[in-house]
């Protein structure tokens, strides 16, 4: 792996905003590349293809262990308290298991430095985003001052298959935040663009507008139109504990992402993981109470880094605040995050379906890298070593 500073595109913010990115600046910062921005290309990273290949056997093979997870919590449902689903919702959660609910994306962060094996932090099995990073906006930089090059990046056309193959011909609502030309909404717009690709009759629908039909004990959208199938830009755990939450196992409505993808999003999980495959070569320590000194501390229903403490022999040497934690933590072995030139580096690495897709870079000079860390463009180079 090789960091490379670069130019940006003279057209580069026209460029992005026709591409639906609008969240490219933070704040209210002039878009210019000296003021800094949240979508960096005046940086890169050249991947080796031995590498890419060692980030998709992982990314694979984590992918395989989260679900062999998900079956072994379904056998052993007294290991769930650290989860803190609500009362009432684990049945739920578990049917759509058993009834095999099918999903379609998800977004690991790794620690990953082309020396060591790729090393799991989370799985972003829910709401993941950097989505259009990923899928359009680092494919067509490529593509710009890269022609021929290659990247590890099949995001776009994968997800256009999965939604043939899971709903081709079928009307499903997207359903998000509505946050103006947001993050979220314009992420679930994405979405729904290769929804529609893929042959799906797709509907944008704020969650503000979700509404449920008693008599017929189903969803509906603003005109009282049952909802068969819906796709939520919106946590699990806040979907349970919203007013209409009661409704939900009662509910014949097929959410995409399933329900028992909120386990898997769960930092909770970390701990099983490490229960069921110890010394794993792509997982961290994991426990929900501190083995030794040196130890990061996640609350288990975290986002964003929020709430996120590393520590050095017991001392707090890193920390972000946040509204976190009441739920519980857990306690991982800290991560060997790699740094280039003074900045952290962590790769998000896709899957679609149930197959590695591609990967985004985010970078920091903390730590502890967060949603607000820029996002770079990766490559993959023609040397051999």
């Amino acid at each position: 792996m090789i960091r490379h500073e670069c130019d940006f595109r003279k057209r580069w913010l026209e460029i992005v905003k026709s591409q639906g990115f609008t969240y490219h600046t933070f704040g209210n910062r002039p878009s210019s590349p000296e003021q800094g921005t949240y979508w960096n290309e005046g940086v890169c990273y050249e991947f080796l293809l031995a590498e890419v290949d060692e980030l998709e056997a992982a990314t694979q093979e984590l992918h395989s262990l989260c679900m062999q997870a998900v079956g072994y919590l379904y056998e052993h449902p007294a290991e769930l308290k650290p989860f803190c689903i609500p009362e009432g919702m684990l049945g739920y959660v578990f049917d759509s298991w058993h009834r095999k609910s099918p999903h379609v994306s998800g977004r690991f962060d790794f620690a990953y430095d082309g020396v060591s094996p790729p090393k799991m932090l989370e799985y972003n099995a829910d709401t993941p985003t950097a989505l259009i990073e990923t899928a359009i906006i680092q494919w067509r930089w490529l593509e710009d001052p890269h022609p021929g090059a290659d990247q590890f990046n099949s995001v776009h056309e994968k997800l256009i298959a999965r939604w043939r193959e899971l709903a081709s011909d079928r009307v499903v609502y997207f359903a998000s935040l509505d946050d103006g030309d947001g993050e979220e909404r314009q992420t679930a717009l994405y979405m729904a663009d290769t929804a529609m690709q893929g042959g799906v009759d797709a509907r944008w629908l704020s969650i503000a507008q979700l509404g449920w039909d008693q008599k017929h004990r189903h969803f509906v959208d603003e005109k009282c139109a049952p909802i068969a199938n819906c796709f939520k830009l919106y946590p699990w755990e806040w979907m349970f504990r919203e007013e209409f939450g009661k409704c939900l196992p009662y509910s014949s409505t097929r959410f995409f992402e399933p329900p028992w993808k909120s386990l898997l999003s769960n930092k909770a999980i970390l701990p099983v993981l490490w229960k069921l495959f110890p010394g794993h070569p792509n997982l961290l320590s994991t426990f929900y109470e501190p083995r030794g000194t040196d130890y990061v501390k996640k609350p288990i229903l975290g986002r964003e880094g929020h709430n996120t403490e590393i520590r050095k022999e017991g001392i707090i040497s890193c920390s972000v605040g946040g509204v976190y934690g009441s739920e519980g933590y857990i306690c991982q072995q800290p991560a060997p995050v790699p740094q280039f030139d003074g900045q952290h580096l962590i790769i998000g690495s896709w899957v679609i379906g149930d197959d590695p897709a591609g990967i985004i870079l985010r970078e920091d000079p903390s730590p502890i890298v967060r949603n607000t860390s820029p996002v770079v463009p990766h490559f993959i180079g023609t040397r051999t070593e």
